[in-house]
């Protein structure tokens, strides 16, 4: 796909402003005089036309979406899991039914990177307000905060044991394959939700300390879990 950035290179346009006319020329062959009341226009609609077009993104197949989503689902568990990404329009979809306790996820196209995720049914409340106010484009702390205050009312359910996340990721886009699903150099973080809990309650520190070092995040509210991130192949 050409980049905005470089439609001018590419397209090799020549443009000769002289006085009311704009003399355009594409690859030398397509020629166009335009008048001064009308050369604005042209190039707005050009390069409205031109930067959507760059904007565009990319959905991957359905089956490279499942198969990347399952990379976070430890194997015995892949066939059963429920997979939810995006269709060819971008709408959030149901991509294999599940029949066991996991939900995967696939990668937002719109995100930087690649990131997929694997979790146990009992989260799905959780993470489903979190992608309705994501895409009422609230703000991190506005997301924390309502479903902070959802949760302590009991409207947003969270579960009442630990309860497991793992996520598998890369930071670099290159290293993941929109045909067949295939990711390299691939890394695994793994989270446990128990909400509410705290340093004291669990005897984890609120910090790694090494890489790899199991420790707790946002202690005391309803987002509190336990982080490990191995350290990174990428």
């Amino acid at each position: 796909m050409i980049r905005p950035s470089e439609f001018f290179t590419f397209c090799k346009i020549t443009i000769l402003n002289t006085g009311n006319s704009l003399y355009i020329s594409f690859f030398g062959i397509a020629h166009f005089n335009l008048t001064h009341m009308k050369k604005i226009t042209f190039f707005y609609l050009m390069m409205v036309s031109f930067f959507t077009v760059g904007a565009q993104t990319t959905i991957p197949h359905k089956a490279a979406q499942i198969n990347a989503a399952l990379l976070a689902a430890s194997t015995p568990l892949r066939s059963g899991a429920s997979v939810y990404g995006y269709n060819e329009s971008g709408e959030w979809v149901e991509l294999q039914k599940g029949t066991n306790e996991l939900v995967c996820i696939a990668d937002d196209p719109e995100s930087k990177g690649f990131s997929v995720a694997c979790y146990h049914k009992d989260l799905e409340p959780f993470m489903e307000r979190g992608r309705v106010l994501k895409a009422e484009k609230k703000s991190h702390q506005e997301i924390f905060d309502i479903r902070e205050e959802e949760v302590k009312s009991g409207t947003l359910p969270m579960p009442s044991t630990a309860t497991s996340m793992t996520i598998y990721y890369t930071n670099d886009e290159a290293n993941f394959d929109a045909v067949t699903g295939e990711v390299k150099h691939g890394n695994f973080r793994y989270v446990v939700y128990i909400p509410f809990a705290t340093a004291a309650s669990t005897g984890l520190p609120t910090s790694p300390e090494v890489p790899g070092m199991p420790w707790i995040m946002d202690p005391g509210t309803h987002r509190a879990h336990i982080m490990n991130t191995p350290p990174a192949n990428d």
